[in-house]
């Protein structure tokens, strides 16, 4: 299955000049979601990821992250903007090109030593995949590798990121 046919393309999103990626339309087809889930999981069972637990980033993270914990036998931690947590979190503030966020995640999510492997939709210049590995780093556990959908090679994020491996599916 092709899965570029069933990503989307929109010129001048967010803003004029960004070419977006819209999964939303690979999300809606039964047989192409089943594919992407059934093929991420292989290719992390490939890279020999084995982990305690899949970390997925607000909010695309959440959609592809829980199904692929499920098939992987693994825990599923989601990772928020701030206030979306309603206990005592961990945190980690982080730079943007155009200022700077942050990331939590509930302080009992995690126990030290876990093995950990990290999941989002896309992945660009790699600040929110690094400041989530960052954060996996501060609790004490043990980051297994990243898994991507989509990776924008041009925008180089791999460089961003700690040297583990890293599974895409689709590369543009």
């Amino acid at each position: 299955m092709n899965l570029k046919s069933l990503i989307r393309d929109i010129p001048d999103f967010p803003k004029p000049g960004i070419l977006f990626r819209d999964i939303t339309t690979l999300l809606r087809d039964p047989q192409g979601l089943r594919y992407t889930i059934d093929l991420f999981t292989q290719k992390i069972l490939d890279a020999g990821l084995k982990a305690d637990y899949v970390i997925g980033m607000e909010s695309r993270g959440f959609m592809f992250g829980t199904p692929l914990a499920y098939q992987l036998g693994a825990g599923f931690i989601p990772v928020r903007k701030p206030g979306k947590l309603p206990a005592a979190v961990h945190s980690i503030e982080y730079e943007l090109e155009y200022g700077t966020d942050c990331l939590e995640v509930h302080q009992d999510a995690l126990h030290p030593q876990s093995r950990v492997l990290i999941v989002d939709d896309l992945i660009a210049t790699g600040g929110t995949a690094g400041a989530t590995a960052k954060l996996v780093e501060k609790i004490g556990c043990e980051l297994v590798g990243f898994g991507f959908i989509i990776e924008l090679q041009e925008l180089q994020g791999r460089k961003n990121l700690p040297d583990v491996p890293i599974v895409s599916l689709v590369e543009y």
